[in-house]
């Protein structure tokens, strides 16, 4: 991919580049100082969109192309429209650290058919390799999920022969689980014996209350 640029004056007003369609931003590298540029922001956007921040592009127009990665973009709260970038120039030789996204594809058998749960229990792997070898993303293939106990493991990835990853090769990716019932509440039968106790008791008590009512009226005589 590539990606035309333009030397700026860093002196000029931003707000001036962006309203022509530009927007500003800036190149720089381990063995390099930073350069500030301009670039049109719907040709940016596009690249942003293919690339991201994981694949290499060449910036074009200041003389020399130079291998880059996009390494920050600022964007507007309001408008979402990006509003600078940074790109990493990358030397001849030289590997480069990224958080490659993963893409997963294909279907599970244990999810189609036996009524498992796809938990993806990471989304991206860092890898350290040269940037001829740097892939936009890695492909995760689920169908390899069969069982409802299946797992994908870091070391069951198709990585560049070049990488070199932080993560353990035993760490999972992704696997199957299956969603626990919640217990239904069963309401206790009613003791009917209980009941009648207690209808029996309240009857015995009202009478005793009248007994104990009549002498009350008598010594008012």
């Amino acid at each position: 991919m590539e990606l035309t640029v333009e030397a700026r004056d860093a002196k000029k007003s931003s707000k001036t580049l962006r309203n022509k369609g530009s927007i500003p931003a800036v190149v720089y590298g381990r063995s390099e100082e930073a350069s500030p540029i301009a670039i049109n922001r719907k040709e940016f956007e596009k690249v942003f969109k293919a690339a991201g921040e994981s694949q290499v592009i060449s910036l074009t127009g200041l003389g020399v192309a130079k291998d880059v990665l996009i390494k920050a973009v600022d964007v507007d709260a309001v408008s979402g429209f990006p509003i600078h970038a940074d790109f990493y120039a990358i030397q001849k030789g030289q590997t480069v650290t990224v958080s490659v996204p993963f893409e997963f594809e294909g279907v599970s058998e244990a999810v189609k058919s036996k009524g498992g749960i796809l938990t993806k229990v990471m989304h991206e792997l860092e890898l350290e390799c040269e940037p001829k070898d740097l892939p936009p993303s890695i492909r995760v293939d689920i169908s390899s999920l069969v069982e409802l106990d299946s797992q994908i493991l870091v070391k069951d990835l198709v990585l560049p022969p070049s990488a070199k990853i932080s993560a353990e090769p035993d760490d999972v990716v992704a696997l199957i689980s299956v969603a626990e019932e919640e217990p239904v509440e069963v309401a206790a039968p009613a003791d009917l014996g209980a009941i009648g106790i207690s209808e029996e008791r309240g009857k015995k008590e009202e009478e005793g209350e009248g007994e104990s009512a009549a002498p009350a009226a008598e010594s008012k005589e």
